[in-house]
């Protein structure tokens, strides 16, 4: 079984699917890294998939910004389409309503079938364009199924009935927690990155379980959190307005 964690050679060109959090921008920054110390003709391609969410255009563009931090050994953003629209159309990341707050649990912040479709649509792009590596920015912690070492083990192999060239799903972040690996990354643009599911004027919320999970990772890390909150710069009457 393929544990990802060989994931920091930078050897060959890499994709990095992004989400514009701090998570996928710590394994691009950490790459990025390597690559300027081990191999300054090393090639990372992000990758953005876009689902269709409600808070991508922020997302989006925190990806980009951060992606640009990184240039020239990160190349510029892919961007590819993987719309969920017609599976969910309910759902509160469409909808924007129900948003799960930080009183939620993290099951509330499950997107059926997410890493599935970003995976695949990236997994063939990374066939076409001669990428035999990609990596996602999943830490032992997450949860759910799909973050499972047997799930990309599962990938690979869908992937590897497509075509000769077989493309290795790396998971660079595991062996560490979340502290461990921000303490690592602390002088990267973290303060660049995106992780809210309801901002509002363009800011991170402050309310929803994202956010919440942001603003634990800094402190546990002990790193200063740099981030703009609407909760905190907007008093209470002027967000009732």
């Amino acid at each position: 079984m393929n544990d990802g964690r060989e994931g920091w050679e930078i050897d060959s060109p890499v994709a990095v699917l992004m989400s514009g959090g701090l998570d996928s921008t710590i394994v691009l920054g950490l790459l990025a890294r390597r690559a300027r110390e081990k191999c300054p003709a090393g090639r990372l391609q992000p990758i953005y998939v876009r689902c269709g969410l409600n808070w991508e255009a922020e997302e989006f563009a925190a990806v980009r910004e951060v992606s640009v931090c990184f240039a020239p050994i990160a190349d510029p953003v892919v961007v590819l389409e993987m719309t969920v629209r017609d599976l969910w159309p309910d759902h509160w990341s469409l909808t924007g309503r129900a948003v799960p707050d930080r009183a939620s649990p993290d099951e509330a912040v499950y997107l059926p079938g997410r890493n599935l479709f970003m995976l695949a649509k990236a997994g063939v792009w990374c066939q076409l364009h001669g990428f035999e590596r990609m990596a996602i920015g999943v830490l032992d912690t997450n949860p759910f199924g799909d973050a499972a070492p047997e799930f990309f083990d599962s990938m690979e192999a869908c992937l590897a009935a497509y075509g000769p060239k077989r493309v290795r799903i790396l998971r660079p972040l595991s062996g560490l927690s979340k502290r461990e690996w921000m303490r690592e990354a602390r002088d990267l643009p973290l303060d660049k990155t995106f992780s809210c599911i309801a901002p509002r004027k363009g800011l991170h919320c402050g309310f929803c379980n994202k956010c919440a999970e942001r603003r634990r990772a800094f402190r546990e890390a002990g790193l200063p959190d740099g981030t703009v909150y609407y909760a905190d710069r907007y008093p209470a009457r002027e967000r009732q307005a």
